[in-house]
């Protein structure tokens, strides 16, 4: 049983990898290749996959604990703060109106109520994943519809959020009212409690646990899982238990380095929950539900776009900015995918809602990709149609000025000094760093930071590297800055870097990578001392002064905090 277990799974994945280079070429989402893979590993051709084993129900639901926890963990209530107004009305009237016009869509073609209720909430969200995934990649996550669709995705994901922790009440056979109450009541017991331990207890503990990579991604595992579990034995259910283990982290300073480090572990749980759920898909039932899969996929494609940029246009945005945010939300998200797969246990709806949703989830996700790819192409395309209905009266909103000149990786040995001078000479500056102890120092000294590790493309990728002006390493290992100096040719050729190496083994390795300038600190103290004893007196008076100075920089060093010195 275990070697046809693990000899299944490693089949599967093979399958997996081979779709996902063909899905690579055609410039789309890992999601589909898994998607495909459950297809065809699933009854449909080769029956690999048995939704009734434990075994992969079980992987299931490690897929959706991580995702929702990391949907937890990303929501950030200051950046929607940021944005208010329009966030909350673009968010809230899109989810209203799509899933209104859905469920009478639906229904229009024949399904019962509670199937349409079902499949039209799940159409309503869009995927937070590959929006940020292609704004990134086109580095168009900073841009006014950039920041905009974001904030629409963290109001998408509060609604979300909002129908996990109700869909227990709503599928009670009790009076909604009062399950309602209930549910609403746990779960404000159980956030309270969690929110009361991240506040007094998490801090004392996770501050010591962070000096460790290792023991930062066990303690998250470990503290995601029991919230989870304990959601579900107070009844509230694993999913919203999840998600509020995310949120309590959500404010922690490591939460870069934590969503980081738990990323790889959710990319492959919830590629074989994808997989299983692909599995799910039948010859019997495909024809069935092709038609209705390809008019919602058109409604999901077209409807839409219109609905946000008809809201966009109604605060005031400019036609390009309301067109290219319409855009990015043509498709369904994967928070659909977990809503049926939780809905299931509770609901008796028709057993060909998942496979219409899988369609559309294909059909959408496939055409989206190169819609938001190729957004600007299109609206030259469609420009001179909106040019029938005259100038366009809305001033164009400003871009996002949120950047720094310069970025400084590591802050302890050299950086400290740097920061000191770049703060003196008044320029915009920000510290990245994976030892907590600076950390605590930065804090009190109000100097902006990121919390994460330098080797994680994932962590960099979410710096605001793009648009500063200097870079500068001043960390130890070389293979770290290596794939530092990559990701940042990558994201902007122009940006200086200066990098840092106590040896002369890698030097041709870093320049070749693209360093304009190495420090060599025993070269550059070398440098210092021979200038010193060319310019100044051999006494002890000298030295005197200099051994003064050095005290009044180290006093400057510890004041604020202790740190023990390398």
């Amino acid at each position: 049983m275990t070697h046809s277990i693990f000899l299944d799974i490693s089949t599967i994945l093979g399958i997996a990898i081979g779709i996902a280079f063909l899905v690579q070429l055609l410039r789309q989402p890992l999601i589909i290749s898994y998607i495909l893979t459950g297809i065809i590993a699933g009854p449909m051709f080769l029956n690999l996959v048995n939704s009734s084993w434990d075994f992969f129900n079980v992987f299931s639901e490690f897929g959706v604990i991580l995702l929702l926890f990391l949907v937890g963990l990303s929501l950030n209530m200051t950046y929607l703060k940021k944005i208010g107004k329009v966030a909350v009305v673009t968010g809230v009237g899109q989810v209203l109106v799509t899933s209104f016009l859905g469920y009478f869509l639906l229904l229009w073609m024949g399904f019962e109520k509670a199937s349409a209720v079902y499949l039209a909430v799940s159409i309503t969200f869009s995927s937070t994943i590959i929006i940020m995934k292609l704004l990134s990649d086109k580095r168009e996550a900073r841009t006014v519809y950039g920041r905009y669709t974001i904030g629409l995705m963290l109001v998408q994901d509060i609604i979300a959020i909002a129908v996990m922790i109700m869909l227990p009440a709503i599928q009670s056979g009790s009076s909604i009212l009062i399950a309602l109450t209930m549910v609403v009541v746990k779960t404000m017991v159980l956030l309270t409690s969690v929110i009361f331990l991240s506040k007094f207890f998490l801090p004392f503990i996770i501050d010591r646990i962070a000096r460790s990579s290792e023991f930062l991604l066990i303690f998250t595992l470990a503290w995601c899982f029991a919230i989870a579990g304990f959601g579900e034995w107070t009844g509230v259910s694993l999913e919203v238990g999840a998600i509020i283990a995310g949120l309590s982290l959500g404010s922690s300073v490591y939460r870069t380095e934590i969503s980081s480090r738990v990323k790889p572990l959710r990319d492959f749980f919830i590629a074989l929950f994808f997989i299983i759920l692909g599995s799910q898909m039948s010859v019997s039932n495909f024809f069935v539900v092709l038609w209705p899969s390809l008019v919602l996929s058109l409604f999901v494609l077209i409807g839409n776009p219109v609905i946000l940029y008809v809201l966009y246009r109604r605060m005031s945005f400019t036609r390009k900015s309301s067109f290219l945010a319409g855009l990015t939300a043509a498709q369904v998200s994967e928070f659909g995918f977990v809503f049926l797969f939780v809905a299931a246990r509770g609901a008796n709806f028709d057993d060909t809602v998942l496979s219409i949703f899988t369609i559309v989830a294909l059909v959408t996700i496939f055409v989206s990709s190169y819609l938001i790819t190729y957004n600007h192409q299109i609206y030259k395309i469609v420009k001179p149609i909106f040019r029938i209905f005259g100038e366009d009266k809305c001033k164009k909103m400003s871009e996002d000025n949120e950047s720094f000149e310069v970025i400084v990786f590591g802050y302890h040995r050299l950086g400290w000094k740097i920061c000191d001078a770049l703060a003196e000479m008044k320029i915009s500056f920000a510290v990245v760093d994976f030892n907590p102890i600076p950390i605590k120092k930065m804090q009190e000294r109000n100097i902006p930071y990121f919390f994460g590790d330098s080797a994680e493309i994932d962590f960099l990728s979410e710096l605001p590297i793009d648009k500063a002006k200097m870079v500068i390493s001043t960390l130890p290992q070389a293979d770290d800055q290596i794939t530092l100096i990559k990701h940042i040719r990558l994201t902007n050729e122009n940006t200086i870097i200066v990098a840092n190496l106590s040896h002369l083994q890698s030097l041709d390795a870093l320049y070749d990578t693209g360093a304009d300038y190495i420090m060599m600190p025993h070269l550059m103290s070398g440098m210092w001392m021979a200038d010193l004893l060319r310019n100044n007196n051999w006494d002890r008076k000298t030295f005197r002064k200099l051994t003064n100075l050095q005290r009044e920089e180290l006093k400057l060093k510890y004041t604020l905090g202790r740190m023990t010195p390398h």
